[in-house]
């Protein structure tokens, strides 16, 4: 799996595990007093994402293997994560992806705390089948990535999933090419604020011939993409601007300032 996505799915989440231990009582373990197995399961995880914040990786990983053992959905998470990074462990995809798959197979209740980890799980398995894992049995299966996408996409309104799945239909990947149905998602996912997906969704106009307004978006996804993005954004829309007139050139820059500011 492509490192720069998990990556950018961990840092995602981390803001949601600080806030749900930040909002829960305080733990019953000191950081020092090590892990005691029989505790429940959440203070066992409270304990693990202590320890691990203060370079105690192997307390987190032993704290955290005992609140997976008692179901804790969390726990399953970060370990995963450890594995597919070699985090406090040795790196192993393809034990990253068996947890990640143990998540996404138990399903979540509407409006249940696990969401945001069952959506990472969902991510994170998509990318696995994108380039599969080698020297184990999973193998690219690009349909699969496409179906995980699309769960993603459309039962949680997931911004990158809807990115993703948007880019596989342009490329045809994992099924037919639906230049329509990605200008549905991409729409969507650039309406949230994902600047790849601006970039994209005005890059189409572009192509489409609605000149002004594909630059626009190319231009206004400028403000918003992140360091690793920015370079591809950037000669898609000066490749974009090459082929057009300066007074096209001088409307869109004003019309992308006019979206920013609308949040069109």
């Amino acid at each position: 799996m492509l490192k720069t996505e998990l990556r950018s799915l961990r840092a995602a989440f981390l803001v949601f595990v600080l806030a749900s231990i930040a909002a829960a009582p305080a733990s019953a373990f000191d950081i020092n007093a090590g892990v005691n197995k029989e505790s429940g399961p959440f203070d066992l995880f409270k304990f693990g994402f202590k320890a691990y914040k203060n370079g105690q990786k192997k307390d987190a990983v032993e704290a955290y293997r005992y609140a997976a053992e008692k179901g804790h959905t969390g726990s399953r998470w970060a370990l995963a994560n450890m594995y597919a990074y070699g985090d406090g462990v040795v790196q192993n995809d393809f034990e990253a992806f068996k947890i990640y798959s143990d998540i996404a197979s138990q399903g979540v209740e509407p409006g249940s705390e696990d969401t945001g980890f069952f959506i990472n799980a969902l991510l994170s398995l998509a990318g696995y089948y994108r380039e599969g894992i080698p020297g184990t049995p999973v193998k690219a299966d690009l349909y699969q990535a496409r179906q995980l996408y699309f769960q993603a996409a459309s039962a949680f309104g997931v911004a990158e999933a809807q990115f993703r799945l948007a880019r596989m239909m342009l490329a045809g990947e994992g099924g037919r090419t639906d230049v329509q149905q990605a200008k549905k998602w991409l729409n969507q996912a650039r309406k949230s604020g994902h600047a790849g997906a601006m970039a994209v969704f005005g890059n189409i106009l572009f192509d489409e011939g609605q000149t002004l307004r594909g630059l626009a978006f190319m231009t206004a996804a400028l403000d918003r993409c992140g360091k690793k993005d920015c370079p591809w954004m950037q000669q898609m829309q000066e490749d974009a601007f090459s082929l057009s007139t300066e007074n096209d050139r001088r409307n869109a820059v004003a019309l992308a300032q006019s979206l920013e500011r609308s949040g069109d």
